[in-house]
């Protein structure tokens, strides 16, 4: 009872159960009194602890030296990722969330000289790929690869694989895109569509395919060309204009006018999402639609040509020719036939391995544009430019008469006349109407006590009449003939330039070569009187409204070279061969005709190139006509006959003889 009352004063007496006193823990002596429990937390030390020195400041310089250094490299870095590479990691962060795209430009229609369309655009759906965009793991990669594949009907991991093979996905490369498949059919497009857009660095794109109507027959691909996927050597000649998802045209007036036909693209500055498709537009730069543009072709006259010719090659049991229909006054192509032709739609829609092998494997060559790339013997062709250089020299006049008696004997060498024994007394017309070869010898190469013109003369005047170079043409591909010279034989053959070639030369043989659309410039020529023409397929540029914007010239590259009264001359003998001389069947054209026939040899085996060269009305030319026939014969009786069923055509029923007289 006690114990339990004393215990109870205790706890009374110290709430907090201690008393005062002292204790040691350790090296503290805590000490405390009564009723104060922050006492017990007042330390006090007994013994104090001193630091000694642990640091040796000899090193100091060279933790210096250390530290300077690193932050010379970590500066350095830091300048050349910010200022040396600074764009092109700009570049790279900001294409993982905006980038540029372009808003493609539609491309020009191109008209015949009627106004009537020769080509429209399509719809092109076309598939690439982004590859900074794909997914990085590979099961997911050939997850999607597999995919396109059975869509498109064909395995596709290989060529996808092997067109990804080698670009840096950590480089500006790694955007640019990646050419997978094109003119995919609209089912195949539709689901491609659907699903691409789960499909990250997958694009489908609409772009522009053009569809050829090819009413004026398929020799017009020779001129109009088509267009085809840009390849990797014309990427680089192209430079930034271009991307490898691109087309450009590969041929004929697509390709020589690609800038005015092509246009000039927009730009679009997007936000993309994690898959790298469009989530927004932030601005917009629209482009310019590319230029229309007006051909001189009439598509009326080039189908007709075509018809024509072609009818005759079945005839004769040929297959390669060429014809020509040119206005002489300007130097406007209005019709350019050249045969065996192709369809260009197979290479704008996409065309297979087999369709090209059956092209190229063409003994005929069908993609050689013959009009104004091949390159052959004049014949009797080149006739009217000799006499013109021989009275310009003074070397006849146009009384001037030789007697022919079946060729001429130069030593040991005999060069004959086409017609055995002779054609008796000649003159200038009668030379070129009945294409006498003695009368060429002769004011060519000289005979007896005439010097003739020489092969240096006859080179001079060729060039005059635009020989030995391209004409000019708009359009690619052109040839330029061949003038031979003396240094060029001895350089090649070995052999000094002997007078049996000045004779060769002088009748269109030998190593000379023209192209027809050279001989169909020159014929122009003796038509207007004496201006060399540059000869063009495109007549003027149109807005992609079809507003005017810019005329072709059409000034001549050469007037008054050859005087008009020997131009006259020449003209005369022309006229003649039509009305007594080896092209009497054109008499039956509704208007006067003049033109000068040509057999050209090539080969010995082979039969002769048949030619044919004429303008018509005489008094008032419009048009000139060039017509050759590979391996025809005789030109009188193959390449006339072409000639008069369509000047027939285009004087008696597709422009009658009234509209000709009121328009001269």
């Amino acid at each position: 009872m006690r114990f339990a009352k004393r215990k109870k004063r205790l706890i009374q007496s110290d709430p907090f159960g201690v008393q005062e006193g002292k204790f040691k823990f350790g090296r503290l002596n805590i000490s405390f009194r009564k009723f104060w429990i922050e006492d017990a937390y007042v330390p006090k030390y007994s013994d104090k602890e001193s630091v000694k020195q642990t640091f040796n400041y000899a090193k100091l310089p060279i933790f210096g030296v250390f530290a300077a250094l690193l932050l010379f490299l970590l500066l350095g870095r830091t300048a050349w990722l910010q200022i040396v590479k600074g764009d092109y990691y700009y570049d790279m962060a900001e294409g993982n969330r905006i980038r540029i795209e372009r808003i493609e430009a539609k491309r020009g229609v191109i008209y015949d000289s009627n106004g009537v369309p020769l080509v429209r655009n399509g719809a092109n759906f076309l598939l690439y790929m982004i590859p900074a965009d794909l997914p990085r793991d590979a099961v997911a990669f050939n997850n999607i690869s597999a995919r396109i594949g059975e869509i498109l009907g064909q395995p596709y991991q290989a060529v996808i694989a092997d067109k990804l093979d080698g670009i840096d996905l950590g480089s500006i490369d790694a955007y640019q895109p990646v050419f997978i498949a094109d003119n995919i059919d609209y089912d195949k497009a539709m689901l491609l569509y659907l699903e691409s857009d789960q499909w990250p660095g997958v694009v489908l794109s609409n772009q522009t395919r053009r569809e050829y109507g090819n009413t004026a027959g398929l020799s017009l691909s020779h001129i109009l060309g088509y267009t085809g996927k840009i390849s990797e050597t014309e990427l680089a000649a192209a430079g930034d204009e271009y991307l490898p998802i691109d087309y450009i045209g590969k041929m004929g007036v697509e390709s020589f006018w690609e800038s005015e036909l092509r246009g000039e693209n927009g730009k679009k500055q997007i936000e993309v999402d994690a898959f790298g498709k469009e989530n927004k537009i932030l601005s917009q730069k629209p482009g310019a639609d590319g230029h229309n543009l007006v051909l001189t072709i009439d598509a009326n006259m080039q189908g007709k040509l075509e018809e024509i010719l072609s009818k005759a090659l079945g005839q004769l049991g040929k297959t390669r020719a060429v014809a020509i229909a040119m206005d002489p006054n300007n130097g406007e192509i209005k019709a350019m036939v050249s045969l065996p032709a192709y369809n260009n739609n197979l290479f704008a829609r996409g065309i297979t391995p087999d369709e090209y092998s059956a092209l190229i494997s063409d003994p005929d060559r069908p993609l050689f544009d013959r009009a104004i790339s091949g390159e052959y013997p004049s014949g009797s062709t080149i006739k009217p430019i000799w006499s013109a250089a021989a009275l310009e020299e003074h070397i006849v006049t146009e009384n001037t008469t030789f007697n022919s008696v079946g060729g001429i004997r130069v030593g040991q060498w005999y060069f004959p006349d086409w017609l055995a024994g002779g054609h008796g007394i000649v003159n200038m017309r009668r030379a070129i109407a009945e294409s006498i070869n003695t009368y060429f010898y002769i004011i060519c190469g000289g005979y007896e006590d005439v010097n003739g013109l020489g092969l240096e003369r006859m080179n001079e005047y060729g060039k005059l009449f635009g020989l030995d170079a391209q004409t000019g043409i708009d359009l690619p591909g052109e040839a330029d003939g061949f003038l031979p010279t003396r240094d060029w034989k001895k350089e090649t053959k070995g052999e000094d330039w002997y007078i049996g070639d000045t004779y060769h030369m002088a009748i269109g043989q030998g190593d000379l070569l023209v192209t027809p659309l050279q001989v169909a410039a020159y014929t122009a020529v003796f038509a207007n009187g004496g201006a060399l023409y540059r000869p063009h397929v495109v007549q003027k540029i149109l807005t992609a409204d079809d507003k005017p914007f810019e005329e072709v010239s059409e000034d001549p590259v050469r007037a008054n070279f050859i005087e008009k009264y020997n131009i006259e001359v020449v003209r005369e003998g022309m006229r003649q061969t039509v009305t007594d001389g080896s092209a009497r069947s054109l008499q039956s054209v509704p208007v006067p005709v003049a033109g000068k026939t040509g057999t050209a040899q090539w080969s010995t085996t082979e039969p002769t190139h048949a030619w044919f060269i004429g303008f018509a009305p005489y008094d008032h030319p419009d048009l000139v006509i060039t017509v050759l026939i590979e391996e025809g014969g005789e030109g009188s009786s193959t390449a006339v006959p072409v000639a008069r069923e369509f000047l027939t055509w285009y004087y008696g029923e597709y422009k009658p003889p009234a509209a000709v007289d009121a328009n001269n």
